[in-house]
């Protein structure tokens, strides 16, 4: 009997795993039922999963020579039994079996298996595709840098154009000296004041002598 019970729970359990069944559990019944001694339970995510994880749990206990007694609940496909005798399958949607929570009825004694469907994890990245992220990062540390050289750069005319060259400044110079010149030159020159004598001299010259009168001899 032992070794039929351990061939049934390993029938069922591949029976779930080909279709992808969700968080298989299995778990030892015979100190609360007579009437079976393996409860098998699994989540399908829809109808149509539920009804092929169940026409699978069939297969393959058939396939290896042991008997199923009825399948109830297809035609819903929330929650189907099958029963096999020994055995009994609950394939149920994740909201039913969250609702219902067989695991607290019949979980007192899970059965240790293998069971390799229990999570399927996202494939982890491979050291080479690590690396080309590496190297693919690099650049853009590069193009992020190089606006700093280009300001830097950009900075250095600036300071240039204050400096004066040795040309300019002789240049200004000659300039400040024709300026200078030009002041000078512009420059009206003093006004000598004029002496008491030549003022004399001057009003002398300006006195215009009387017209002689004409003879009365014509």
């Amino acid at each position: 009997m032992l070794l039929d019970i351990r061939k049934l729970q390993r029938a069922i359990v591949d029976g779930l795993e080909d279709v992808k069944a969700q968080n298989i559990a299995v778990f030892n019944t015979e100190h609360l039922s007579p009437l079976f001694e393996r409860v098998i339970i699994a989540s399908g995510t829809s109808n149509r999963q539920t009804k092929a994880l169940a026409a699978s749990v069939r297969d393959a206990v058939k396939g290896s020579g042991l008997p199923v007694l009825r399948t109830e609940g297809e035609a819903n496909g929330e929650w189907i039994i099958v029963d096999c005798g020994a055995a009994v399958a609950h394939i149920m949607q994740p909201a039913i079996r969250q609702y219902y929570h067989l695991e607290e009825l019949w979980g007192s004694k899970p059965v240790k298996m293998k069971i390799d469907s229990d999570t399927h994890p996202l494939p982890k990245a491979t050291p080479e595709k690590s690396e080309r992220t590496k190297t693919s990062a690099k650049p853009a540390v590069n193009k992020a840098a190089a606006p700093k050289s280009r300001t830097k750069k950009s900075a250095a005319p600036k300071s240039s154009a204050k400096k004066t060259t040795p040309a300019r400044k002789a240049i200004s110079r000659t300039v400040g000296v024709k300026s200078s010149a030009a002041k000078k030159a512009g420059a009206k020159a003093p006004v000598r004041k004029a002496t008491p004598a030549k003022k004399m001299a001057a009003k002398k010259a300006t006195k215009k002598k009387p017209a002689r009168k004409a003879s009365s001899k014509a």
